[in-house]
């Protein structure tokens, strides 16, 4: 385990039917590949050493002798790497016949773990030739001249650098209460599966969603690898199938139906496997009374660098092609129902709402439209008000005035530079002095309209800061900070453009599909300082607080993993082009920032939570406002020399 990632190997080698010295040579081969490729773990299919089609000739002396010997040419093998192997073969264990799985290190068999569940249906009779370890008392056996510990208790392999993993072999997993339900809640991070699962149609596709939704339950790491070409094809056929889950994902997938050996290499999140399983009190308060052997290995872990081999998303609140447009409709479609509770449980017939002619007053304002039509409200009862201010400009002046017309809300334009100029002059600021205060005096200016206009409408104001602002505090107390609902509360920055493309292509007409285009074009900015001479916005965001990719790549590890600013930066090298010292930079302002700006979030408004990631003071997120960030600041210091 290096940094808190696990190398791993799931292997399919070439198979010879009951002859175990060359199926042993097919093993070697693949081992060493995915050893060379830094595999800390390997596994094998079941039965690997003798192919799992032999049917009766198991119960023949010989080719149970034969095993045994190439077990042992394996163990010779298995002084030339570091890494642990796991593989298949019939045991002996006192006149009954197990099907095994075999951990071997360094010439040393470190355990034994035989089949719980055997199939006795279809065209499978494995009851025929082997006992389930369930029915087997514990014993010692003496196998390959060392002596190995046979039992039907739970058994978890640990490294020294503290990995632990567990076993189930194939029909194992397709158990109603499987043995690594049991492993998982002792402790195993990762269960691996050695199987031989024939092909059917439909099968796949089943076995596919069962590996990947029994990762998510017992939140581990999952490694499968299933017999392949050169089984016998007397009667069912056995295409090789090769997955690394994590956690509800695949990580890594061999190809099915290949007719050569394959290595399918995976990396293993743990740290975050880690805190996933801490953070989930359900998965917690199921370990008692879970227990398991504990079997140490001598496994030394790789003391160099190794490469991110994984992929790492570099945006992971954005969903997958695939499920955009579903995920964006669900999205606008929980911000609303949200919103219409709210109307409803408070009577409010009007929103006020201040549009800017960006991107958050803009799906803020979608969002409200989309509520009051759910609600079959007139759209007349949205206060839609544009303040326009030193700084604005002429584009987003325009797009907010044809956006707000062409979605057919009241319009209310009051501009604030002779109020904002009277405020400077009332508590003795230069206006030629573009600081902090200039800034937030226009900010709080806005809010005090759309607030008293409220109480004018009787209707409720809806906040439009989103996620990201939140996190870093890039909004004005008691200023944009404030409303009576915040509808983008759970939505980060890189999100809301999608958010914002979705509804120009599939809820406007195409007056407002164009306006919404551009607007999702525009560049970030609050418009607190005036434009420049031909009326371009000079104050963008991202020159000011960061790219809003690498803040939100960072709050999502922070926040959804609890990862380490080391960790954070090893990932994120490896999901952007940014240099070092631009992730390290900004990373740096990502933690000051976070931990300094809490306060803001400790008296949030109401607004709904969309994703995995929320700030609410009331659930996910409960920081006391005045928490240091100098250890992270500190380390990130280090990173700098």
């Amino acid at each position: 385990m290096y940094n808190g990632f696990s190398t791993v190997a799931a292997v399919i080698p070439g198979v010879f039917v009951a002859d175990p010295h060359s199926n042993a040579q097919s093993i070697k081969d693949v081992v060493a590949q995915a050893a060379k490729n830094g595999a800390e773990i390997i596994v094998t299919p079941e039965l690997s050493i003798t192919g799992y089609s032999c049917q009766d000739l198991f119960n023949n002396d010989f080719l149970l002798h034969e095993a045994e010997n190439a077990l042992d040419d394996l163990l010779t093998f298995s002084l030339s790497i570091r890494s642990i192997i796991i593989v298949g073969m019939p045991i002996d264990v006192c006149g009954s016949l197990v099907n095994a799985a075999v951990v071997i290190q360094k010439g040393n068999i470190l355990g034994v773990v035989a089949k719980s569940f055997l199939p006795n249906y279809g065209e499978f009779y494995e009851k025929r030739w082997f006992t389930s370890i369930l029915d087997i008392n514990e014993t010692t056996i003496t196998l390959c001249m060392q002596k190995v510990t046979v039992t039907p208790r739970p058994q978890i392999f640990q490294t020294p650098d503290g990995l632990r993993f567990g076993i189930e072999i194939c029909e194992d997993v397709w158990a109603p209460v499987p043995p690594s339900c049991h492993l998982a809640l002792a402790g195993a991070d990762i269960i691996f599966n050695l199987s031989a699962s024939d092909e059917l149609v439909g099968k796949h596709q089943y076995l596919r969603d069962l590996i990947r939704m029994h990762s998510a339950r017992l939140i581990c790491g999952y490694v499968y690898a299933s017999a392949g070409y050169g089984e016998s094809t007397q009667d069912v056929v056995y295409g090789g199938k090769l997955f690394v889950a994590e956690n509800g994902h695949f990580e890594n997938i061999g190809q099915r139906f290949s007719m050569q050996p394959q290595v399918c290499m995976g990396q293993i999140d743990i740290e975050t496997l880690r805190h996933e399983r801490r953070a989930n009190s359900t998965f917690s308060c199921s370990r008692k009374d879970m227990d398991a052997i504990v079997v140490n290995t001598d496994y030394t872990s790789f003391e160099e660098s190794i490469d991110i081999i994984r992929n790492v998303n570099s945006t992971p609140f954005i969903p997958s092609s695939d499920r955009m447009n579903d995920t964006c409709a669900e999205i606008l479609s929980i911000q609303a129902l949200g919103l219409v509770k709210r109307l409803q449980h408070t009577h409010c017939k009007n929103a006020v709402i201040g549009i800017s002619g960006g991107l958050d007053s803009t799906l803020a304002l979608l969002v409200v439209v989309k509520a009051f039509d759910m609600l079959n409200i007139d759209r007349k009862g949205i206060i839609g008000v544009t303040m326009p201010g030193f700084g604005t400009s002429g584009r987003t002046y325009n797009n907010a005035i044809s956006l707000m017309k062409f979605l057919g809300i009241t319009i209310l334009e009051i501009p604030i530079g002779d109020s904002v100029k009277q405020h400077f002059h009332d508590i003795g600021h230069d206006i030629n002095i573009h600081d902090v205060t200039y800034e937030n005096s226009q900010a709080r200016e806005r809010t005090q309209i759309l607030m008293d206009l409220s109480n004018k409408y009787n209707g409720m104001v809806i906040g439009t800061g989103d996620l990201s602002e939140l996190a870093l505090g890039w909004c004005t107390y008691n200023g944009d900070h404030m409303s009576m609902y915040a509808v983008n509360a759970g939505v980060p920055k890189t999100l809301v453009r999608y958010l914002v493309k979705h509804a120009a292509h599939n809820y406007v007409d195409e007056e407002s599909k164009a306006v919404l285009l551009d607007i999702v074009d525009t560049p970030i900015s609050p418009e607190l300082i005036p434009a420049d001479s031909d009326g371009n916005i000079t104050q963008k965001t991202e020159d000011l607080v960061g790219p809003y990719e690498l803040h939100d790549f960072f709050l999502y590890h922070f926040m959804r993993h609890g990862m380490t600013p080391q960790r954070i930066l090893m990932l994120a090298m490896k999901a952007f082009d940014f240099d070092r010292a631009t992730i390290v930079y900004w990373l740096k302002v990502f933690c000051r920032r976070f931990f300094n700006q809490q306060f803001k979030r400790s008296c949030l408004p109401d607004g709904p939570k969309v994703g995995s990631v929320s700030l609410s003071p009331r659930g996910d997120w409960r920081m006391p406002s005045d928490a240091s960030s100098m250890a992270w600041l500190k380390y990130m210091e280090t990173e700098t020399k």
